[in-house]
């Protein structure tokens, strides 16, 4: 198993534009070497930051979106005009604005739609979506202060679970409900970059580079085959002990 990388920025702004510089450039890589990239998306205020700033970058163009798969690690079951939806905030952010195929933008259903309200049928319908892809070329995830990532939490069914894809219930974070990828299926991907900020978030960054289990830190579980990153601020990076901080940069 590779071992984690760390990268520190100053602010949540900087961690921001370099993420997305670093996603333009793992596209653009991908589709010289004449792949079809897939990309499994996050929510949250890093995620959206970081969609944002891919968009108001100058080298957007340098991708042909046309040729990109889209997916998410997790969403919220609520109606697909809610704000809380990942989706929403994906395509405000950054889909809406760029010329991708709809057929590979693939989201997870919302509450009142195809499945109307039975979230393991949605989980179920996104697990056959999930199966098409052996693998992923990144996997990005923000994290909770607890050490959830996705919508997979601590000592919940969801991190014993086996299946590719999971209805999650009775979160502890709202909204309750949700649909999730798991970690063996996050552990699929190629790479994980897992992007978080703020001091809430920094014992547990230090506890999951500190070699923390995955039932009682689920973002201690979130590896990639060949590459996990951690990208930070300075704040969520503030616990981590000298030999990890000497990895920073600005």
């Amino acid at each position: 198993m590779n071992a984690p990388e760390v990268v520190v920025h100053r602010t949540p702004d900087l961690l921001a534009s370099a993420t997305a510089a670093r996603l333009v450039t793992k596209l653009v890589d991908a589709q010289a070497a004449g792949r079809i990239p897939s990309i499994v998306l996050t929510g949250g205020g890093t995620g959206g930051a970081v969609l944002s700033e891919l968009y108001a970058s100058p080298a957007r163009d340098a991708v042909d979106w046309k040729r990109i798969e889209l997916l998410w690690g997790d969403e919220r079951f609520v109606p697909a005009d809610d704000p809380e939806r990942n989706e929403k905030q994906a395509r405000e952010a950054l889909l809406d604005k760029v010329p991708v195929d709809p057929a590979r933008v693939h989201a997870m259903a919302a509450l009142g739609g195809a499945y109307g309200d039975d979230v393991d049928a949605a989980a179920d319908a996104y697990a056959r979506i999930v199966s098409r892809f052996d693998t992923f070329d990144v996997v990005m995830l923000g994290m909770g202060g607890e050490g959830h990532v996705a919508s997979v939490f601590p000592e919940s069914p969801a991190v014993y679970d086996t299946r590719s894809v999971v209805a999650v219930r009775n979160c502890p974070k709202p909204p309750p409900t949700r649909v999730s990828l798991t970690l063996p299926t996050i552990r699929r991907a190629a790479e994980v970059w897992i992007m978080t900020t703020g001091d809430a978030k920094a014992a547990a960054v230090a506890m999951a580079l500190g070699g923390a289990g995955e039932v009682a830190l689920p973002v201690a579980g979130a590896v990639g085959t060949k590459r996990t990153l951690f990208l930070l601020d300075t704040a969520a990076a503030s616990k981590l002990p000298p030999e990890l901080r000497a990895t920073r940069t600005s």
